[in-house]
């Protein structure tokens, strides 16, 4: 594949995030895929997991969108910087809990580290600051 075909393979299941068209997703991971979130030191194996966890931050934040700084491809592996938005409209799942809606929006800087294996995403790493997410909704202090 070339690196702008990798590139796309890894943007594809956060744009169909972004859209929120879980079929998208499905169709954009293998089945196997694997998912670790280290804000939230939740981890999922498999289309299904994966979905469930994403359709959970998409009721919290029913207008989250990625946007892509400078993509960079080696190998099969492609990491994407990104800055997610989004205006929290729905409770938030937490490891501590669930939060309530706050109605109030989040621009957090982001790193997804996406392996392709035949088109598709195989595996995500996601880093994000989960404190500055729950600063910017008014539920955790700056540090």
């Amino acid at each position: 594949m070339s690196q702008q075909s990798l590139i796309d393979a890894a943007k594809a299941p956060v744009i169909a995030f972004g859209e929120k068209n879980w079929n998208a997703v499905i169709a954009s991971v293998v089945p196997g895929v694997l998912y670790d979130e280290l804000a939230t030191h939740q981890k999922t194996r498999g289309v299904d997991q994966l979905v469930t966890c994403w359709k959970s931050w998409g009721a919290a934040f029913p207008d989250s969108k990625a946007t892509f700084q400078i993509p960079f491809a080696s190998g099969n592996t492609v990491v994407l910087e990104l800055t997610w938005r989004g205006t929290h409209r729905g409770p938030l799942e937490t490891p501590g809990g669930r939060l309530p809606a706050t109605g109030k929006s989040i621009e957090v800087p982001a790193c997804l580290i996406v392996e392709i294996e035949d088109g598709k995403a195989k595996s995500m790493r996601h880093y994000f600051d989960m404190a500055t997410l729950l600063h910017q909704l008014g539920l955790a202090k700056a540090a």
